[in-house]
């Protein structure tokens, strides 16, 4: 799995005009998963985006996590985290999970993160969305459970 993590004051995400949803500071977090992805691989990337110190202290240093800030996660499905673009102009999507696989682990990923307590918004599995943001910082970090497991 990767997710790219952007740290915001505000998101949202809408389909055909309507927001489906919304939060304020904490994490946007736009999640691929790739054919090689089990549900094994959920448990440790919660883990690291919930510890990781990226949310700014009284003094502005990097030392609280979202869960010292009590922010909230709007997660969105990205395939296209999982491009190939080596050859080409067209990207390939080999390495991403088939529909089906993927929205049960994207699912099952929510459902994790929730038992965190905090609050979590999602985007709409397969649809055309648009995502909306203010990037805070900016601060934005790629998370890869491949590089995670080394």
């Amino acid at each position: 799995m990767k997710a790219l993590l952007q740290r915001v004051s505000s998101a949202k995400v809408t389909v055909s005009s309507e927001i489906i949803g919304e939060i304020p500071a904490g994490w946007l977090v736009l999640l691929g998963v790739a054919k090689t992805d089990t549900e094994a691989d959920i448990p440790k990337l919660v883990d690291k985006i919930l510890g990781l110190r990226l949310f700014s202290d009284a003094d502005g240093r990097f030392n609280l996590s979202i869960q010292d800030t009590k922010g909230a996660f709007l997660v969105v499905s990205q395939f296209t985290l999982f491009a190939d673009c080596s050859r080409g102009r067209r990207p390939g999507f080999s390495d991403a999970a088939p529909p089906d696989e993927a929205r049960r682990l994207y699912e099952k990923f929510v459902e994790s993160l929730r038992t965190s307590g905090l609050t979590v918004e999602t985007g709409s599995f397969g649809a055309d969305m648009k995502v909306s943001l203010v990037n805070d910082g900016p601060v934005t970090v790629m998370l890869d459970t491949r590089e995670l497991a080394k």
